[in-house]
């Protein structure tokens, strides 16, 4: 099969195209930080986000979520402890009030966009619109606050994507939120896979051209597995994607929301409803697990960026950078402020100071030392 005529791409991740918009992101100049932070248990439960399964980095986004809930005086929500029943508060949630007057969203013009795609949502779409108005840590409110506004605004969108896909298109022409061509319909995958946003458009040859987006914020691409139709076995040696086709790794976590995408975006190119494609991938840069599954999947492609269907991750940073030179300096802000800016979080721990119970902490990790050493003797 013909690889893709858009394709070499620029190295999409690298923030050189928007190196001003990124200073405008860091006004102190603080850089970034190496690593999101370990929070103390304590601390997790002074702003009611201790959720003992979360992960670093998931700690790290419930954490600044809950500083920006507080930071707006937006009601705590809760939600039901699967251990207990009962409903208990949690800082990363707000109430069903305050996301009814749609908080969840980072300015007023995205609200018409997101009823908009609910009430015209396609048949087997999933929304849990409760989620989707009071939970701040979903992904799926984060791909609303990211491209919301540039689904009102086409040639916003289009300079959008300059910045980022450089050469991709030239033309934006739509853009289409939680979308599959055909959900169950066995032109495609036969299944329910879908992409969080897609965005067609024209190349500057008049090439019909279509990206499918994957957003994920604190998930980890470890989420529960479904169960794989046999259009995969027949569709996925044709696409022209594949080191192996067949290889395990590709139906399996990290690797199968991605394969299943990569597999609808080529059906799509197999249909006649697109000339060019790109699969891209969007998470924070300190989302590691996220970003290690996304370094998984490219393994098994002949060429993530140069192949038939581009591959290309992407950090959340340099998406929220893309919009500040696009247009929307105010709003990328806005989305550093929510999601990215973890200097926050730095200065909530007050690491700088000596407090006077200093000693209670060395103590505590000599015991934990101590513990340790006589279990692996006594082991």
């Amino acid at each position: 099969m013909a690889t893709n005529v858009l394709i070499p791409l620029p190295a999409a991740c690298d923030p050189a195209g928007s190196s001003a918009a990124l200073a405008l992101l860091d006004p102190s100049n603080l850089g970034t930080l190496p690593l999101v932070p370990l929070i103390p248990e304590a601390q997790r439960r002074q702003h009611h986000v201790f959720v003992p399964a979360d992960h670093r980095f998931k700690a790290a986004a419930r954490f600044l979520q809950a500083l920006w809930r507080e930071d707006r005086d937006l009601a705590i929500g809760r939600y039901p402890d699967n251990t207990t029943g009962r409903r208990r508060r949690l800082g990363s949630r707000i109430t069903m009030s305050a996301g009814g007057d749609g908080a969840n969203f980072l300015h007023p013009r995205i609200i018409p966009v997101v009823a908009h795609a609910l009430h015209y949502r396609e048949p087997g779409a999933v929304y849990d619109v409760d989620r989707l108005k009071t939970n701040l840590l979903s992904s799926q409110p984060l791909t609303f606050n990211l491209f919301g506004l540039l689904a009102r605004d086409l040639d916003l969108a289009t300079r959008f994507i300059a910045d980022l896909l450089p050469g991709a298109m030239a033309e934006v022409t739509e853009l289409l939120f939680e979308h599959s061509p055909g959900r169950g319909d066995a032109r495609f995958t036969a299944d329910g896979t879908a992409f969080d946003l897609a965005i067609r458009g024209r190349s500057a040859t008049g090439e019909r051209v279509f990206i499918g987006i994957e957003v994920k914020y604190s998930e980890s691409a470890y989420e529960p597995a479904p169960r794989f139709n046999e259009r995969y076995a027949a569709l996925a040696p044709t696409t022209d994607l594949f080191i192996d086709a067949t290889d395990p790794g590709l139906v399996s976590n990290p690797c199968q929301q991605l394969f299943r995408q990569h597999c609808l975006a080529a059906s799509i190119l197999d249909q006649g409803l697109a000339d060019n494609a790109i699969l891209a991938f969007i998470a924070p840069s300190h989302n590691y697990l996220a970003h290690a599954a996304a370094t998984t999947y490219a393994r098994h492609l002949h060429s993530a960026s140069t192949g038939r269907i581009p591959f290309i991750p992407l950090t959340l940073e340099r998406t929220i950078a893309a919009l500040a030179t696009a247009g929307l300096p105010d709003h990328a802000r806005a989305l550093h402020r929510r999601y990215t800016d973890w200097w926050l979080i730095d200065g909530e721990l007050h690491l700088d100071e000596v407090p006077d119970a200093a000693s209670n902490l060395f103590t505590a990790a000599a015991f934990a030392d101590r513990t340790a050493q006589r279990r692996a003797r006594t082991g």
